[in-house]
């Protein structure tokens, strides 16, 4: 099973992974950030938010998206004014 997974090829990856350090981040701020970052890539082709999963005491969140490229990705977070640090190519098992 691990030798599958180890020939799967990010060339062929369409998950992204986004991570945003926030210092200050409260339950509603990420909340009212995952109501736009959402209602952006829904109006966008292409894209779909997965999940969303805030840490708070390293005051981080990640963010999982099914993209056709990491350009989508980012412009969704543009249109949404939602700051990122960056976004990275993922595999899912």
């Amino acid at each position: 099973m691990r030798a599958r997974a180890a020939e799967r090829s990010f060339d062929s990856v369409n998950t992204f992974l986004v991570e945003q350090f926030w210092p200050g981040i409260t339950e509603e701020s990420f909340r009212l950030a995952a109501e736009r970052v959402r209602a952006q890539a829904d109006g966008m082709t292409g894209i779909r938010c997965l999940h969303s999963t805030l840490v708070p005491d390293d005051e981080a969140a990640f963010w999982v998206f099914s993209a056709a490229s990491q350009e989508l990705v980012a412009e969704a977070y543009r249109r949404a004014d939602v700051p990122y640090e960056r976004i990275l190519a993922a595999l899912e098992a």
